[in-house]
């Protein structure tokens, strides 16, 4: 059997099962592809010149196998890899964080196309805080795209730090990024110019309903109570006084637009542009922070 046939064969299969995705890829093509090149020990770009391979049976078996694990378990391709890429940048993984799919990577990477991102920074901001870091992937990026910029990397979760240690270290960013334990911004000090933020923020009603691959995720980093927004308001509660004049927050909330609107109806914000539409990822300055506060 040749590569891409095996690779389209284990796509049927992931169909039939009805195994769901989204954390890297977003169809089955896609997720056999990563996992049957995985499994061979090919780097994941090298379909293209590779299709035609011959396999022996061996590979084959090996390349069903872990296909199989996919489908019994239930377990993020990211978790059976040990590995995750956001806007190209790879970073390792395990079942200690979430699998990293933040939307603000795009507005990081590309700022001026993808979100005017840079229209709210300036040759002053050097101070960027990752807040909720997870594996540190964010913290990672924000510290490539800007090279000019320190990182503070902080999470609650001290297993997330031991992930996120790991690919700072990777990426040789020991020097710029600190990682920090600090439940939300309660010890963080500042103040930043930039603070970077993918939170907790699934309701309750879906975490309730979500599929058993993001159930093997730390509920720790998903539920946000039950309308989605108890860490956001602590965060939009505190971070004016972590931030300097002229800083901004960027936040993603997901699919929980309808419940931000309607929890925080009285905040300016400017909603940013990313391939998942203008209603995941927002920005807003501490002037309108401390204007919504008095309010």
């Amino acid at each position: 059997m040749i590569l891409i046939d095996l690779i389209t064969a284990q796509a049927a299969r992931l169909k039939q099962a009805g195994v769901s995705f989204g954390h890297g890829t977003t169809n089955a093509f896609d997720e056999s592809a990563w996992l049957v090149l995985w499994a061979l020990g090919m780097e994941l770009d090298a379909l293209e010149t590779h299709a035609k391979r011959e396999l022996s049976a061996d590979q084959q078996a090996k390349a069903e196998a872990l296909v199989t694990k996919r489908i019994e378990t239930r377990q993020p391709a990211a978790y059976l890899t040990r590995e995750a890429w956001l806007q190209n940048v790879p970073f390792y993984v395990d079942e200690r964080t979430i699998v990293p799919r933040s939307f603000i990577a795009e507005l990081l990477v590309d700022a001026e196309e993808a979100g005017a991102l840079d229209a709210w920074l300036s040759d002053r901001t050097h101070r960027v805080l990752d807040l909720c870091t997870g594996n540190g992937s964010l913290a990672v990026i924000a510290a490539l795209a800007y090279p000019e910029v320190v990182v503070d990397a902080a999470d609650i979760s001290d297993d997330a730090l031991s992930v996120a240690r790991i690919n700072v270290d990777r990426h040789k960013l020991g020097k710029r990024i600190t990682l920090m334990k600090s439940d939300l911004l309660a010890d963080l000090s500042g103040p930043y110019d930039l603070i970077l933020c993918n939170p907790p923020y699934v309701n309750a009603h879906s975490m309730a309903a979500l599929p058993a691959e993001y159930q093997h995720e730390p509920a720790l980093a998903l539920a946000g109570g039950d309308d989605g927004m108890d860490l956001v308001r602590t965060i939009l509660r505190d971070a004016p006084s972590r931030m300097t004049p002229a800083a901004v927050l960027v936040l993603e909330i997901g699919n929980e637009r309808a419940h931000f609107e309607h929890a925080f109806r009285r905040l300016e914000v400017a909603w940013l542009e990313t391939s998942a539409g203008d209603d995941q990822v927002l920005l807003v300055t501490r002037d309108a922070l401390q204007r919504w506060s008095r309010a």
